[in-house]
């Protein structure tokens, strides 16, 4: 070897080597080295990284010959991947609390439902129809994880989210999160319709006094190697990991307790169930040994809720109340006592008996009533600001913003008062030297912070700063001061513009953007802002998932150079919308006024979309009152802005397409029909789909007068509907699929009759953009008329069309019951025809409803016995059967059901109902007619009342 490579061999010899990072393809290739991996002290990647990993390999869409894309193969490969995610989540040792925070909600659903599926879990089959206690540890603990999960996410998604995790889709940024968000809330869709049955699982599993089982490395092993012969020992009671019952009752009375505490929002009551399962587990947790476990509740957050439900319930012992400061500060709250409430708070300030944090939220639930309107907790809210202020300088932590604000106009009351609870923070008895120095340093802060000179001087003559600061401090202090009152003229200082409103101390990142979440004030929003880019530099606009803007202004946004102005201009829009969407116009001017300031300094095109956004808003707030009674017409300058907006060709201006479709329905409900018929110029006609139908609506609207004059525009309009739901590809469709002109929103374009709406299904149309126009036509209708049996009926075929036969009910028989003064008289047969009766038919049909159809096939004109027969010998019934036997009046179909119970078993209870029910004298063949048909509308009524009560 030579010298010169013996010196490089020394030299790369010298250097520290790091691993690389495995890859999943090696854990494919040799099983065994994934033990060997997770057991490492830092396993790159981390076990949640390669459960991501092997599903996003193992979901992969395969292409075949003909290079059509198809679903993920079942082959060894794929079914290997799935089983080494089970694995690392198994090592993990299924803890949730760990699951959750590494994976997205789609990944986590498919590891899941992998588990079930291993675990042999009866496919297709109800989880709320399996007995828990009959089923093999290993399958009953699966049922049990996957539904503890159902019920946390469901909770879970109902806080704020901050960002998204990564998941397995490799797409551009904007379309990852577009894709994840749809995919995660059809799941969270689907987990919400099944809370019902989870929790009814979960409680199951409580009757369950036996330990219980989990999957571990070694049974899926044996499940891998041979799933026949290791089936025996996996659903043996000695496999796997065992879980104590009282260690899994802990964490199901925990989750139980969430789910339920999540519900008393909406249903109050439901509180006491969830103080119910929060004390079982506060008993449990007690009582537990440190062991592995599924157990991972969060002690703390248990405190919370415990003490929360004592508080919501009241059922909080008196005694505790008093002497508890939770307790005292529950009562004060509640009692609205709030002199005695600051008392609290200052007296805590010396004996540190609540959490900071506590304190701060407190402060924050009385800010946001004040920000609802409340303004007589204006000067509460500063005093607590003041006490919390003087508690984070104790701690010696970081002031909030919200003092920094305080002390930027500050009155004289509030000054006093912070200098007396500075005082009684530090009094003679809790004088430490550590306290007096972190007092004297808060002390310093609030001088240097105070633009008025006379409250600076106010503090600098109290005799805490005489007392605690050091001479050389306080000359300083002084010297600064005196320079102040001579150069600053007070009364002459302008107001800070927009941009000029400085950057105050750092503070928590966390409770910034907390702030920034809940403040509607675009001055406050922006300083938050230039705290945070001053604490970190990352993109802040997306602290919450619910901010959104269109996405037709996406990319103009992201291409804003500057961070801070990129974030503030995103966050200032997407409030404002939101505002918008909940009737809050005066912040949503606010909002968008500022970020029109903003954007006017360096954009014109952001400029444009501004006043667009601002127009919209405008236009909607008007409608709004309209809906509300005022129906003052338009301001001149608004329908003179419309008019522009619709006139406006500007080139690469994002226009949102929303925007063109509420000008065109302004200008239509104000009547402004002379406009759109005759001086809107023609090439906006022939280029603005939204303008072409808007003029055809006004021409007929004007022309309705004289039926034979308004055929020709009543034809042209009739043609342009029927080719906006046809199916072309002259249309474009948007990411959801839909006719871009029929986008669901809250219309205001009027009713069309409904015998026009049945033609569209006469022509070669796209059924889709048929049902999305009648959803958002019917709904409308019935928001105006909402007793209308024909609209009923409508949302009734609507509801069958889309195979929700249940919803369907409701509707057909909430059409009979508005004409029929509750099924009291009979329902006209223009409403219960044939036609409709044949789809209530199918409905229960389909529904297992079987003794409803039979019932229902006697309503016909013709009673239809083989549909009758066939319902009847059904033996999969969900209905109660026999207790629909006395609604049967054709002595035919009685005969008949007769005849077949009595050949199953002839001393059955259905058997007995059904001779009772034929043996009634006045259903007697030999009767009079009208005894006949009397009994006939007897048990018609009777039979749609029970209807009623079933699908109602």
């Amino acid at each position: 070897m030579s010298a010169e490579a013996a010196d490089r061999e020394a030299v790369s010899g010298s250097r520290p080597c790091t691993p690389p990072q495995a890859s999943w393809f090696e854990f494919l290739l040799d099983p065994s080295l994934l033990e060997q991996h997770l057991q490492g002290p830092h396993p790159d990647p981390s076990p949640v990284q390669l459960i991501v990993q092997f599903l996003e390999q193992a979901s992969k869409p395969s292409v075949n010959e003909q290079n059509q894309v198809q679903p993920p193969a079942d082959n060894r490969r794929n079914r290997t991947l799935k089983l080494m995610a089970l694995k690392v989540a198994a090592h993990l040792t299924w803890d949730l609390k760990v699951l959750e925070k590494g994976l997205t909600i789609p990944v986590l659903n498919m590891l899941l439902n992998e588990l079930l599926c291993a675990s042999r879990v009866p496919p297709g089959v109800k989880h709320v129809d399996l007995d828990l206690s009959t089923l093999p540890p290993t399958t009953a603990m699966a049922m049990l994880i996957y539904n503890r999960w159902a019920i946390r996410t469901i909770v879970l998604s109902s806080f704020p989210e901050k960002q998204t995790k990564p998941g397995p889709h490799q797409l551009n940024m904007m379309s990852l999160v577009q894709q994840e968000k749809e995919l995660t809330e059809n799941i969270l869709s689907v987990l919400r319709e099944q809370a019902t049955d989870s929790i009814m699982v979960l409680e199951g599993a409580l009757n369950i006094k036996k330990d219980f089982y989990v999957h571990t490395l070694r049974t899926l092993d044996l499940l891998a190697a041979d799933p026949s012969t290791a089936n025996g020992e996996t659903e043996s009671s000695t496999a796997g990991l065992r879980i104590s019952a009282d260690h899994l009752h802990c964490q199901v009375h925990y989750d139980l307790g969430g789910i339920y505490f999540q519900q008393g929002c909406s249903d109050p009551s439901v509180y006491e169930k969830a103080r119910e399962h929060f004390r079982k587990a506060r008993e449990l947790l007690t009582k537990l040994d440190s062991s592995p476990s599924l157990c991972c509740v969060d002690e703390q957050r248990l405190a919370g809720y415990w003490s929360a439900c004592k508080t919501l319930t009241g059922a909080s012992d008196p005694s505790e109340s008093q002497h508890t400061p939770y307790g005292q500060i529950s009562c004060f709250m509640r009692n609205h006592d709030y002199g005695a409430l600051i008392e609290a708070f200052i007296r805590d300030n010396v004996t540190f008996s609540l959490p900071n944090s506590f304190r701060h939220s407190i402060e924050l639930e009385l800010l946001h009533k004040l920000q609802q309107g409340d303004r007589a907790l204006e000067e509460v809210c500063h005093k607590l600001c003041v006490c919390n202020a003087v508690r984070d300088a104790l701690e010696g932590g970081v002031l909030s913003v919200s003092f920094h604000q305080l002390l930027l106009k500050p009155s004289k009351n509030t000054i006093s008062f912070l200098l007396e609870v500075c005082t009684r923070s530090v009094d003679k008895e809790h004088r430490s030297e550590t306290n007096k120095r972190k007092m004297a340093l808060f002390i310093k802060t609030v001088c240097n912070r105070l633009e008025d000179v006379s409250l600076a001087f106010m503090v600098s003559s109290h005799k805490l700063f005489m007392e605690l600061l050091q001479d050389e401090e306080k000359k300083i202090l002084m010297e600064q001061m005196r320079k102040s009152s001579a150069t600053v003229n007070l009364s002459a200082k302008p107001l800070p513009s927009f941009y000029d409103i400085p950057a105050s101390a750092s503070v928590n990142i966390s409770q910034l953007e907390q702030q920034l979440i809940l403040s509607l004030d675009p001055r406050h929003i922006q300083q938050i802002l230039i705290e945070l880019h001053g604490m970190a530099e990352r993109p802040f606009w997306r602290v919450n998932s619910k901010w959104e803007v269109p996405v037709d202004y996406v990319n103009v946004i992201l291409a804003i150079k500057d961070n801070l102005t990129r974030d503030l201009v995103y966050i200032l829009m997407a409030k404002g919308l939101h505002c918008i969407s909940i009737k809050d116009f005066a912040h949503a001017r606010q909002l968008f006024t500022a970020c029109l300031e903003l954007v006017t300094e360096f954009s014109p095109k952001l400029r444009q979309v501004m006043l667009n956004e601002l127009l919209l808003m405008e236009v909607r707030g008007h409608e709004a009152g309209a809906a509300e009674g005022n129906m003052e017409r338009p301001p001149p300058d608004l329908v003179s802005r419309v008019r522009g907006y619709l006139e406006m060709r500007i080139h690469d201006l994002p226009l949102r397409q929303l925007v063109g479709e509420e000008c065109v329905v302004f200008m239509l409900n104000w009547r402004e029909n002379e406009y759109l018929t005759l001086q809107v110029p023609q090439s906006l006609v022939n280029n603005n789909p939204y303008i072409k139908l808007g003029q055809l609506i006004a021409s007929t609207c004007k022309e309705l007068p004289g039926p034979k004059e308004s055929r020709r525009t009543a034809k042209e309009l009739w043609e342009v509907v029927v080719q906006i739901c046809s199916v072309s590809s002259q249309h474009k469709r948007s990411s959801d699929g839909r006719v871009s002109l029929l986008k669901q929103r809250e219309s205001s374009m009027g009713i069309l009759p409904r015998y026009c709406n049945g033609k569209i299904f006469l022509q070669s149309v796209d059924v889709e953009a048929v049902v999305v126009t009648l959803k958002e036509l019917v709904n409308y209708a019935l928001s105006l008329n909402p007793n209308n049996q024909l609209w009923l009926c409508t949302q009734a075929d609507i509801y069958f069309v889309t195979n929700q036969y249940s919803a369907a009910m409701h509707y057909y028989l909430q059409a009979g019951t508005v004409c029929s003064d509750y099924f009291t008289k009979p329902v006209p047969p223009d409403v219960y025809n044939d036609q409709v009766l044949k789809r209530m038919i199918k409905c229960c049909s389909l529904l297992n409803c079987h003794t409803q159809v039979a019932v229902l096939c006697q309503f016909l004109r013709e009673v239809d016995y083989m549909t009758a027969f066939k319902a009847l010998q059904e033996q999969n019934s969900h209905d109660s059967m026999d207790s629909f036997y006395d609604y049967i009046w054709d002595v035919t179909i009685l005969e008949y059901l007769t005849c077949i119970l009595f050949k199953e078993d002839s001393i059955s209870d259905q058997h007995k109902a059904a001779i009772k029910a034929i043996g009634q004298t006045e259903l007697n063949s030999s009767n009079p007619e009208e005894v006949l048909q009397l009994a006939a509308q007897k048990r018609k009524k009777k039979f749609l009342q029970a209807l009623a009560k079933l699908y109602f």
